[in-house]
């Protein structure tokens, strides 16, 4: 049995990413989009290795290097909002096809 443990903090991923596309022209504001954009791709990203979803790793990777709050990058332009709709697609995309497979349990 196989349950989708990456769909929550994927699906509340790309929420964040979308509400970011409001804050985009203010910096304090978008570094809360950034901090919960890259722990929730961090989370999504472990969940993948638990389900042995090698190829969400490279995406989720950049996810969580691209929103990084330490070291932002500093971009703009219609450029970084396609950017914020490729993140979406990437959490949508790994919360509906990861799966982690359970433990049997006893009965």
């Amino acid at each position: 049995m196989s349950r989708r443990m990456a769909l929550a903090p994927g699906l509340l991923g790309a929420i964040v990413v979308l509400a970011g596309l409001a804050l985009l022209d203010t910096e304090s504001g978008f570094l809360w989009i950034r901090y919960g954009a890259a722990i929730l791709a961090a989370i999504v990203g472990w969940f993948a290795i638990q389900g042995r979803a090698w190829w969400a790793l490279p995406f989720l990777a950049a996810v969580v290097v691209i929103w990084n709050p330490v070291v932002p990058f500093l971009w703009h332009g219609q450029w970084w909002v396609a950017g914020q709709f490729g993140a979406v697609a990437v959490f949508i995309l790994c919360a509906i096809l990861i799966r982690v497979k359970s433990a049997p349990k006893d009965a």
